[in-house]
């Protein structure tokens, strides 16, 4: 049996508005867009990175 795979769950806490286009789309590609949504990704160095750029807009809410 496959060990199971550590995931992120991540909230959005401020707008997109007024801010870079990269940033925008690194939001785009958390699977955020507006204010309030969560999503769950995968927890690999990648994700950690795109957080890290955003670290202004989510927030991690839980680790598994």
């Amino acid at each position: 049996m496959a060990p199971a795979k550590k995931t992120i769950k991540l909230e959005q806490v401020a707008s997109p508005s007024r801010r870079h286009h990269d940033q925008r789309e690194t939001l785009i590609g958390l699977k955020l867009n507006k204010v309030g949504r969560t999503s769950e990704m995968p927890d690999t160095p990648q994700t950690h990175g795109m957080v890290r750029k955003l670290s202004h807009l989510v927030r991690i809410v839980d680790a598994k």
